[in-house]
């Protein structure tokens, strides 16, 4: 009954935010103005970790960090591509940001890491109602994750991969290249998006909001 109902709302958000709106570019391509850089322990420079390459956003993985938006977001779809451009490694879509000025900011990772695409990963403490720790465990993990809903729908090492994430009062649905791979619900509902540095080099582009 709970899966009916998450899936009712998650198909009136896509009907809501299908009507005829005109997406938002959040990366002009040309350059970070408009994002802030977060790098563990102000390692480097965040300039020396996030950059812009011919429009497309090269982040290199190493030191940690991520960048995130100005701007905070509510009821929205954001649509992006990501790929790794050498080696196939670790990275998220950070949203529903509450407490920017970490590098575990509080927040809902989408999870790109290879082969695992679609997961969700509760950051710093935060929660989606879907959760619940695993049989037998008694203690909530770290980096509690949410396992994405279908085999992994991602394309090789060197090729582009589509992402839509969907938010509408709380509740989350993200697909991978169209296959829909994760849905649950939270009672966050505005935050900050974030791109994150965590292991090899990925570059991301084409990041629209409506």
């Amino acid at each position: 009954m709970q899966t009916t109902k998450l899936s009712i709302v998650i198909l009136f958000a896509l009907l809501l935010t299908g009507c005829g709106q005109q997406g938002e570019k959040i990366f002009n391509g040309k350059d970070l103005n408009n994002w802030n850089l977060v790098v563990e322990n102000n390692a480097v420079p965040g300039e020396e970790v996030f950059s812009v390459k011919e429009g497309v956003i090269s982040i290199k993985g190493n030191p940690f960090g991520y960048m995130y938006t100005n701007e905070k977001f509510s009821n929205f779809t954001l649509t992006l591509e990501y790929r790794w451009p050498e080696e196939a490694s670790n990275s998220g879509v950070f949203i529903l940001i509450e407490e920017p000025d970490n590098p575990f900011p509080k927040g809902i990772e989408c999870q790109l890491m290879a082969d695992n695409a679609g997961d969700f990963v509760l950051l710093n403490g935060a929660d989606l109602n879907e959760y619940s720790l695993p049989e037998g465990v008694t203690k909530r993990p770290k980096f509690p994750i949410i396992p994405k809903q279908q085999l992994s729908s991602e394309k090789p090492t060197g090729e582009w991969n589509k992402m839509k994430i969907t938010v509408v009062n709380g509740a989350i649905s993200v697909y991978v290249n169209d296959i829909l791979q994760n849905q649950a619900t939270s009672t966050v509902k505005e935050g900050y998006i974030g791109l994150q540095s965590e292991g090899n080099e990925v570059e991301f582009r084409n990041l629209v909001i409506y």
